[in-house]
């Protein structure tokens, strides 16, 4: 990917308005090891080809608490790696299939994708799950090139709506709602496609015409309130989300313990997350935490570019883009961001 000296004219976004934001499956990112206050990450997106999983000997011997998010006992799971692993612990836990798992928010019962499980996880986050409820199929009139959707998926092959713009198409349809995954589009099954993949798909409907969605809506609580008050806090004690470190997952090798971001590396990934959205349409903190990991020790934007090739080459990342993304950790860097 060279890049030359000479900067061309923004590209036009792959996908605009339907934008994705997925929870990546996985992008073996280095990170510091050490267990005194660490993250667990792991990554999101549709499951991708790696190494098998570690001995259980080599993971983090780390225990979290859980609930589903609907109402449940408190459970305990440990020695996960990725997404995946993480499903199948929650389903044993509580005697679900895996497959039934839609996506996880972080020391909330509730839909809030602000909350949204991603690539880490802290060491004292308390994890709840949210599975499938109602199946639903609406017709839907594009009456506009935008439906007004930002679509994320769960790092094990589900994508789902992570918000709605107001006012747009989708907003005037009140059956449609944040944390409903996408089952299919017109027939076309859409298990296990990224997240790009899908707001792409959305994006091509032909405008003035309609088309057939089928959603999953995440299993919803009615008087299950005092049960989920009761498990704010572990047995142990444990308070929800004050851990100083976090666990990452990845789909080659081992989940590691990591360090907080940096104040540098916050700056950077929110900076790099706006490019993302701007050149391509798609918001992924963990895209772009990969991105700065990758770029935060490079000397010039050739080796940068020759890194991202080697990792996320699927993304075909255009020039001026990574131009962009290598001035904008730079800044990070000197506090200009």
């Amino acid at each position: 990917m060279p890049l030359g000296l000479g900067r061309r004219k923004k590209a036009s976004p792959l996908v605009e308005n339907e934008e994705a934001e997925p929870i990546r499956a996985g992008l073996n990112v280095q990170g510091m090891d050490g267990l005194d206050g660490g993250v667990v990450g792991m990554g999101e997106g549709a499951a991708s080809e790696g190494l098998p999983p570690p001995h259980s000997s080599m993971r983090p011997r780390l225990i979290f608490h859980t609930q589903l998010a609907h109402g449940s006992p408190t459970g305990r799971i440990e020695g996960f790696s990725n997404v995946r692993e993480l499903y199948a612990k929650i389903g044993e836990a509580f005697g679900i299939p895996p497959a039934e798992v839609m996506f996880c928010t972080l020391n909330t019962h509730k839909v809030d994708m602000d909350k949204l499980l991603g690539g880490q996880i802290g060491l004292e986050d308390f994890i709840f799950a949210h599975i499938k409820g109602q199946r639903k199929e609406i017709e839907v009139y594009k009456g506009e090139d935008a439906l007004g959707l930002t679509i994320t998926d769960n790092g094990a092959g589900y994508a789902f709506i992570k918000r709605i713009r107001e006012g747009s198409v989708i907003h005037q349809i009140q059956v449609i709602n944040v944390g409903d995954m996408i089952e299919s589009i017109n027939g076309h099954r859409l298990i296990g496609c990224r997240h790009y993949e899908v707001a792409k798909m959305l994006k091509e409907l032909p405008k003035g015409k309609e088309f057939t969605i089928k959603l999953v809506e995440p299993l919803k609580a009615f008087d299950m309130i005092s049960q989920r008050s009761g498990g704010s806090r572990s047995a142990s004690g444990v308070q929800l989300g004050t851990g100083r470190g976090t666990l990452r997952l990845r789909s080659k090798g081992p989940a590691t313990v990591e360090e907080l971001p940096t104040a540098f590396e916050e700056k950077a990934i929110e900076k790099v997350d706006d490019l993302l959205e701007s050149y391509m349409g798609i918001r992924d903190s963990e895209l772009a935490a990969t991105m700065v990991e990758l770029g935060k020790d490079k000397k010039n934007p050739d080796e940068f570019a020759e890194a991202l090739d080697e990792t996320l080459g699927d993304f075909a990342f255009p020039d001026e883009f990574v131009f962009d993304v290598w001035g904008a950790i730079g800044d990070a860097k000197v506090g200009r961001v």
